[in-house]
């Protein structure tokens, strides 16, 4: 049967090739691929976080899982609570996290892909888990890439010993070559293919984490946790149809915005202004795509944890998937290998800071998995990058629906505005007008992480696949 994959490692690629060969569908294979992320890219995604799904099945309408997470149902009181604020140095710049059990909020992953799985998978889950049990146990190389995301949040992961037990070697951080290995969490997946969810929800990781000491989080919140299904936000743009991740989220309406209101042919100083212009608009309430327009108009002459999979099969099951773990709590369950999220501790989610959330509420996210259909065929792609998910994914759609192919689309420059600040990177054909528009933008001589990692799926209507992943981080793409 043939079929596309991409995601942001080579071996969470294999793990869903080899499912995808042993007759699985695209979702057994997703289920397998985002048990291997957890090992091999335990920097940006993990059980305990959050993530979004596109699902499109034959001859059904698209449709979002939302599995992100929720905050807690009760505010512990602020003396009992584990927070501190750790900086982080980018090189470039300084950034502030909060990190601590107070942080974590409730993680709704692993009950919405099981969920998933019994509706849509045909393999049993032992043999989803079976690969990334095996990495786990014996270990697998930390790759460049990797060494590189964990040497960013140093002092996140060094703050505590349990981070430090499994990402250190004699006190010092892993590096490219080294082997990481992490036999708690080995076991922990072990059981979780044996007991199902509720091993998650209602058995002892549910307990264990409730039991971390300054925690939010009580029984209620792990036994409620699930997924949230959506009907995507839906926009055109050039002949194509495209769905997006709807609200809560903030990535898809803003993505939209911008696809239903940029001219064709949009040059990088339209595409900044559009940006900004998003930002200035989605901070007085909801995007009014037409005086978004007008904006563009006036103007017309002037790193966080997030991984992505996207995979197809030949029975026509698309499934797609954003995944997140923050940069984590610092702090990993006792005996488990995990260390759970920190999205209570991040600005963009809870811009108020930590401690000021609405009780029982699914946090809005910037992660959208995406579909893209044309004449010829249909594209699943998202992102990783936090706040830049928004604008890679909007320049990847351009380019696709200005007719570039999947690989030039996402291999093209790409610039980031936010708060009035620009970034992008270098290129003959571009970078000099945005130097001279912005003589105090930031200037990457290359492509880089910053900008995101977008990998992407396509079948064309003649049932032929391809795929393309991001070198930015590392990506991996395969066909069969």
């Amino acid at each position: 049967m043939p079929f596309a994959i991409a995601s942001g490692h080579h071996l969470t690629t294999a793990s869903a090739e080899n499912i995808l060969r042993e007759g699985g569908t695209a979702v057994d294979a997703l289920l397998a691929a985002a048990f291997t992320a957890f090992v091999v890219e335990p920097m940006l995604a993990g059980p305990l976080g959050g993530g979004v799904a596109m699902i499109e099945e034959p001859g059904k309408a698209p449709a979002i899982l939302d599995a992100f997470v929720q905050t807690p149902r009760r505010m512990a009181p602020e003396a009992d609570l584990d927070i501190e604020t750790i900086t982080v140095d980018f090189g470039a710049e300084t950034q502030d996290f909060h990190i601590g059990a107070a942080t974590t909020a409730t993680p709704c992953l692993i009950p919405a892909l099981c969920d998933l799985h019994a509706k849509l998978g045909r393999m049993p889950l032992p043999e989803l888990t079976s690969e990334a049990v095996t990495l786990a146990r014996k270990g697998h190389t930390v790759t460049a890439f990797q060494s590189h995301v964990l040497h960013l949040i140093a002092a996140i992961v060094q703050n505590d010993p349990g981070p430090r037990a499994i990402y250190t070697e004699d006190e010092t951080l892993l590096t490219e070559g080294k082997t990481l290995s992490n036999p708690d969490f080995a076991d922990v997946l072990e059981t979780l293919g044996l007991e199902g969810p509720r091993f998650f929800s209602e058995g002892e990781i549910a307990t264990t984490l409730t039991a971390l000491p300054g925690s939010h989080l009580g029984a209620a919140d792990l036994k409620g946790a699930a997924a949230i299904r959506r009907q995507p936000l839906q926009t055109s743009r050039n002949g194509f149809d495209i769905w997006l991740n709807p609200a809560p989220s903030l990535g898809g309406l803003s993505i939209a915005a911008a696809l239903e209101a940029l001219p064709e042919g949009a040059g990088p100083l339209t595409l900044a202004k559009a940006f900004d212009a998003i930002d200035r608009l989605r901070a007085q309430g909801p995007i009014d795509t037409a005086a978004l327009r007008a904006l563009l108009t006036e103007h017309k002459a002037a790193t966080r944890g997030t991984t992505h999979i996207s995979i197809m099969d030949g029975k026509g099951l698309t499934a797609a998937l954003t995944l997140s773990n923050g940069e984590g709590c610092g702090r990993v369950l006792p005996g488990t290998g995990i260390m759970p999220n920190n999205m209570l501790g991040e600005e963009d989610l809870c811009p108020d800071g930590p401690l000021h959330w609405q009780p029982d509420t699914r946090l809005a996210t910037m992660m959208c998995p995406m579909l893209i259909r044309g004449e010829n065929g249909t594209t699943a792609l998202g992102s990783g990058g936090s706040s830049r998910i928004r604008t890679a994914l909007t320049q990847v759609t351009l380019h696709l629906t200005e007719g570039k192919s999947v690989e030039d689309a996402i291999t093209a420059p790409r610039l980031h505005m936010e708060k009035g600040n620009i970034a992008f990177e270098d290129a003959p054909h571009w970078a000099e007008t945005l130097r001279k528009a912005y003589p105090e933008a930031r200037v990457f001589d290359r492509a880089h992480m910053f900008f995101g990692g977008t990998h992407a799926t396509t079948r064309t209507t003649k049932n032929q696949f391809s795929a393309a992943a991001d070198p930015r981080r590392d990506g991996s793409a395969t066909t069969g």
